[in-house]
């Protein structure tokens, strides 16, 4: 997809905030739709087909966190870009927790926040690679990914993921074996600018094996690597792409 494909909601209510990211937006090739209050970002974000939901917190009628909560629910996997006051770490680490894929903080630097929007497109286009093959099957064990669909079975028993869920394991599942740190997670599936938050890789971790685990107290597919990070264990299936 081309750049000047890509369509972007902006939920703000603060008219020159939001006047101004969508000029720089739409400078770089972006078509944008604003929208001044939560409920009416909702309903664009649920009845409209948009790439990227850039997201103040802070919004009359309905919250920017009650929002990102919302759409985390729908199957169509939306990135959300959430923009946050310098003093809410509160709710930046909600807002990562409940699935957002960035953050900027109140005052930013448009530039910025126009090359963090490039970022979370130049990263989706890597996690849902477009040829065919790509799209398939990937498989570990008694894990099978369907990339398409987004959809997981273990042991032949499907599995209800959220969507950050389903893209830890998948980025676990191209790389059995493999031992990542919290830092690279957080950079290789969030994406940049997440320093500090470290307990979000944590907490999805437990998530993640109380669903796909037997037994939670000796996990067998996602295994801690003491003092470096987790890794998907490799077993005797190897990895493949059907």
């Amino acid at each position: 997809m081309e750049v000047s494909d890509r369509k972007i909601l902006v939920v703000e209510d603060e008219p020159d905030i939001a006047n101004l990211v969508a000029l720089h937006l739409r400078d770089n090739q972006f078509e944008v739709r604003v929208a001044a209050d939560g409920a009416t970002g909702l309903s664009l974000a649920t009845n409209e087909q948009f790439d990227l939901v850039i997201l103040d917190l802070r919004l009359p009628r309905i919250d920017g966190l009650s929002i990102c909560r919302e759409l985390r629910k729908n199957n169509r996997y939306l990135p959300i870009m959430m923009l946050t006051a310098k003093s809410s770490e509160l709710d930046r680490v909600l807002g990562l927790e409940l699935g957002a894929d960035d953050y900027v903080t109140k005052p930013f630097s448009v530039t910025e926040l126009v090359a963090r929007t490039k970022a979370i497109f130049r990263r989706i286009d890597a996690i849902q690679p477009r040829s065919q093959v790509q799209q398939g099957l990937l498989s570990v064990g008694p894990i099978i990914l369907d990339q398409t669909r987004r959809s997981v079975r273990v042991h032949k028993r499907p599995v209800d993921l959220t969507a950050r869920e389903f893209d830890l394991l998948a980025h676990f599942a191209r790389h059995p074996g493999h031992v990542f740190s919290r830092a690279q997670l957080l950079d290789q599936v969030w994406g940049y600018g997440h320093d500090g938050y470290e307990h979000t890789v944590n907490s999805h971790i437990n998530r993640l094996r109380a669903k796909i685990e037997r037994d939670t107290s000796q996990p067998k597919h996602i295994v801690t690597v003491w003092g470096v990070g987790y890794k998907l264990e490799a077993t005797a299936t190897p990895l493949r792409v059907v």
